[in-house]
């Protein structure tokens, strides 16, 4: 449980209910899981339950207004929205269901619902009429159609004397049904909060303004990790060599660069930011020691040219050496010969967590096609091999091994 809810900032409403008391176990039992609780009330809730009892559990000061009367500083429901993990609004009132259903914001509570970017959680507290009324089931209606999550109602005896559904669910199974959803949102996003690194296509090495040396690298697989990251729930900075092609999802930063000193220049420094880094760019191993500033013309017609080449900055083995514990560091190795023999070395020699083998021999596999035939091979002397897939579904299954590594590590 405490895993699940271990730093979540929760926004917990509290509404005119006499289900209000159930609150202060609430915010204990949330306190408890390792949450940070932050209280909003209603002027109606503060009949039902003081703030000085959900301050001192929630070791916060409660907000029941959008100024503090004594030091006129202003609550800010903005910022409240964004803080949040989380928002629940418990007991949530047909009063209070009515009035969000429909945007209304006449005190904080509302004003700060309006401003979540986080999942909404409502346990509704009503007597039984009032929760089976039609008006009600539709304001409950809408409120899913936007999103929110309706936290089913007990059923037993309420307040008037029915008995019934509308009784506030308990405490203990709000906090359940809290910790499942986080536990959810783990699975469908397991680098949420996770800096991801990752380079992409070919270097171009200059020889003149006109000529370079390079390779068939498209950048597609590349392209492709990003692109899963990003929906995995990682921040993703993508360092991308000169291709036509660009990541169809929003929120990936883009550094466009052309050479190998380029690439090296740009991947090292934000080496230190991230939580995994992913090189899958196809980098020069040689580039030329000299470059012309003009085009190298023919001076005859037998005549060849020679150009002397240098070796290039290892951005993998240098990130190797930088590699902290808490980070893991993935390459990439295109062979034709020897194929596991050379990755394996590789992988050691470029302190890697694994490494990802394409053999040219695989149809399909390799530089431009939309396909990808994979073997993984990691540190722990595990190998797996993939049958031959597009490169969005091998980029998926790359950092799946990688959630099963992090998992066991």
């Amino acid at each position: 449980m405490k895993a699940s809810l271990d730093r979540k900032n929760i926004l917990l409403g509290v509404c005119g209910s006499i289900a209000a008391y159930k609150t202060a176990m609430l915010c204990r039992l949330l306190v408890k899981a390792g949450a940070n609780v932050q209280v909003v009330m209603t002027q109606a809730a503060t009949s039902f339950i003081t703030p000085l009892t959900l301050s001192t559990l929630s070791k916060r000061k409660v907000i029941t207004q959008f100024a503090d009367s004594e030091t006129a500083v202003w609550n800010n429901h903005v910022d409240l929205g964004l803080w949040a993990d989380a928002m629940v609004i418990a007991p949530a009132t047909g009063n209070t269901l009515a009035k969000l259903a429909n945007g209304l914001c006449d005190d904080v509570l509302g004003a700060s619902y309006l401003s979540a970017r986080c999942p909404v959680f409502f346990a509704p507290a009503m007597d039984l009429d009032m929760w089976q009324h039609p008006a009600t089931q539709a304001n409950i209606q809408k409120l899913q159609s936007y999103k929110n999550q309706i936290i089913p109602v007990g059923v037993g005896e309420l307040a008037s004397g029915l008995s019934g559904p509308g009784r506030m669910a308990e405490p203990e199974d709000i906090v359940t049904y809290l910790a499942q959803f986080f536990r959810q949102q783990i699975h469908k996003q397991p680098f949420k909060g996770m800096s991801v690194l990752i380079t992409a296509g070919p270097t171009y090495e200059a020889i003149d303004p006109v000529r370079f040396i390079g390779n068939r690298s498209s950048g597609k697989m590349g392209i492709a990790l990003a692109e899963a990251a990003k929906e995995y729930g990682a921040e993703v900075e993508l360092i991308l060599g000169p291709t036509h092609l660009r990541p169809q999802v929003a929120g990936i930063n883009v550094t466009p660069v052309q050479s190998a000193g380029e690439m090296f220049e740009a991947t090292v420094p934000k080496f230190a930011k991230a939580d995994i880094a992913i090189l899958a760019a196809a980098v020069a191993d040689f580039t030329p020691m000299q470059t012309s500033t003009s085009k190298i013309k023919k001076k005859g017609d037998d005549e060849g040219l020679n150009i002397p080449l240098g070796r290039t900055k290892d951005i993998l083995a240098t990130l190797g050496k930088q590699k902290q514990s808490h980070q893991k560091l993935i390459g990439f190795a295109l062979e034709t010969d020897n194929e596991v023999s050379n990755a394996k070395g590789k992988l050691t020699r470029k302190n890697l967590d694994f490494i990802v083998l394409n053999s040219l021999k695989d149809k399909g596999a390799g530089f431009k096609h939309n396909t990808n035939k994979i073997t993984i091979l990691d540190k722990y002397d595990n190998q797996q091999a993939y049958e031959l897939k597009s490169k969005a579904e091998v980029a998926r299954d790359i950092l799946n091994y990688l959630v099963g590594l992090m998992m066991k590590t």
